[in-house]
């Protein structure tokens, strides 16, 4: 993905997932990815015309054992823009009656080239 230090944070979302009965890091982490997701809403892209594909995405996901989530599987959850998901130690493992809840905690960020000159469409 290009490099975000030239470019502009237009939103930033959290959310959070779980999975209850497997263990299942990369499951916990899509639903908290699709928790920040219905948190959010672009309408900068419909009425300044700035495309979608100008967009990069940067997720990071937070769970007790990162190197068990499937990046390439998370990223293609992302439907907009250029994506990149990146894992970190985080969130939560749960004891619960003999198993582990796994709670995975999500930032999702979108950003731009520098813009100037936006006008709103009528």
């Amino acid at each position: 993905m290009g490099d975000l230090k030239n470019m502009q944070r237009v939103i930033i979302e959290m959310g959070m997932g779980n999975d209850l009965h497997g263990m299942d890091y990369t499951k916990a982490a899509g639903r908290a990815i699709e928790d920040a997701l219905r948190h959010s809403s672009l309408p900068l892209f419909a009425v300044t015309g700035v495309s979608h594909e100008e967009m990069r995405v940067q997720v990071t996901i937070g769970v007790q054992e990162p190197d068990k989530l499937d990046l390439a599987a998370l990223t293609a959850k992302l439907p907009r823009g250029e994506a990149e998901v990146c894992a970190v130690h985080g969130g939560l493992n749960v004891p619960a009656g003999g198993e582990t809840i796994v709670v995975a905690q999500a930032s999702v960020e979108a950003f731009l080239p520098p813009q100037s000159g936006w006008k709103l469409k009528p």
